[in-house]
């Protein structure tokens, strides 16, 4: 029973939220009367899921002497001793062995998209994290290539609008993450991840003011701007909803010191999950409801 607690603790499902952007592509199509394309989207967050639980325990694996270095990181299974590496190993070549076979089924360009990420993943945990302002872009374009994964899961064009919002937006969060890992504590920051040498909070506050405010300007012109919405601008009503959750979100951040990880303040405050939820419910029906311009 402690070995499972273990394991699961060590593929983080709950960082399975961040897969949940597979789906968008189901989304800017609105083809949810087509079961096939609904499983295929669901293969390809089930791909995801494996394929990035795989590359967790391979991070954690490289990373365990300087995850035992960090106040929270220490706790995880491989850095804290209760999943040792003969476990481990295995498990990170049966997730990714299961998410490769599932991948397959979407096709070879989906499986080349798969592979992308864990060469992406890879560099990240072997490198590009311990390069300044690398290793933001490099997180950020894990969340873009689940998002272009999900569309040619189902064979949907990537629109340069979903391109520009995700590749934003994740850099608010990418960033959020680095300046929550400088406020843990500066004596242990630089030792667990060299690149934090060379941020100041100062200087990521000022990445995060100019990522926030374009990647609201990029969704509030995609709101009118774009082909695929509702011709009556109806969309544009959803830019308040937007607004709050990014600036609830920077609250949380800045204000609170929160953010090193993201996925916990979706599950864990409740108005930032309102506000997201209100915010694809509203979205949903417009598109659904509305005439599409063209």
């Amino acid at each position: 029973m402690k070995l499972l607690s273990a394991i699961l603790r060590e593929i983080r499902p709950k960082q399975w939220t961040k897969n949940g952007l597979v789906f968008f592509g189901l989304v800017y199509a609105l083809d949810f009367d087509q079961p096939a394309l609904v499983l295929r989207s669901i293969i390809a967050f089930t791909a995801f899921c494996s394929i990035s639980s795989a590359g967790y325990v391979f991070n954690d694996l490289r990373d365990a002497a300087r995850d035992r270095l960090h106040p929270t990181k220490r706790f995880r299974p491989i850095a804290a001793g209760t999943l040792t590496a003969q476990t481990a190993w295995p498990l990170a070549l049966l997730l990714g062995g299961v998410g490769f076979a599932l991948a397959a089924q979407l096709g070879a360009v989906f499986a080349a998209c798969c592979v992308l990420y864990v060469l992406l993943t890879s560099g990240y945990s072997l490198w590009w994290k311990h390069v300044v302002l690398i290793d933001v872009f490099a997180l950020a374009a894990g969340f873009v290539l689940r998002a272009a994964a999900g569309a040619v899961a189902i064979d949907v064009p990537i629109s340069p609008w979903l391109y520009m919002c995700t590749i934003l937006g994740s850099l608010v969060i990418s960033l959020g993450k680095r300046r929550s890992e400088i406020g843990i504590g500066a004596e242990t920051a630089e030792a667990h991840r060299p690149a934090l040498e060379h941020y100041t909070i100062a200087f990521i506050d000022q990445l995060i003011v100019v990522t926030a405010t374009a990647s609201v300007m990029a969704y509030s012109l995609y709101t009118f701007s774009a082909d695929t919405v509702p011709k009556n601008h109806s969309m544009m009503t959803t830019i308040p909803i937007a607004l709050y959750g990014v600036f609830r979100y920077l609250f949380l951040v800045q204000v609170r010191g929160l953010g090193g990880d993201p996925e916990d303040l979706l599950m864990r405050d409740r108005s930032l999950s309102i506000a997201i939820g209100l915010f694809l419910l509203v979205s949903a029906v417009i598109l659904e409801l509305s005439p599409r311009g063209g």
